[in-house]
């Protein structure tokens, strides 16, 4: 079983940044896959970006050039550096591991006003 907390959210002005921050206790020689999902109101659940064990790294669309993925292997947390804020990028933010099942945070609420 791995443990997830996250850390980061808040309110911000569009344009503005924010960085998340997902730290892993537990099982973690188990995982495979990191990164994070969005929830929005109303809407279905979006992956937003992944980091396998081996470093590679993928994108939704939406967030490509804006959103960067990291980690410190040391302090076994994932991070979640997010610029030039929108908007539409309102929504709670869930890490995930993957490893042998999916173990989920529990979420935090990014904010962004116009």
């Amino acid at each position: 079983q791995v443990q997830l907390v996250e850390s980061g959210g808040g309110l911000v002005q569009a344009g503005g940044s924010l960085r998340l921050s997902c730290a892993a206790s537990g099982s973690i020689f188990s995982i495979n896959v990191m990164g994070w999902y969005r929830q929005a109101p109303g809407e279905q659940r979006e992956l937003v970006t992944t980091i396998t064990s081996g470093g590679r790294i993928n994108y939704a669309d939406s967030v490509k050039g804006r959103f960067t993925i990291s980690r410190d292997n040391a302090k076994n947390t994932v991070y979640l550096q997010m610029n030039s804020l929108k908007p539409e990028d309102t929504a709670v933010y869930y890490c995930f591991a993957l490893g042998v099942g999916i173990n989920w945070g529990q979420g935090t609420q990014v904010t962004v006003s116009s």
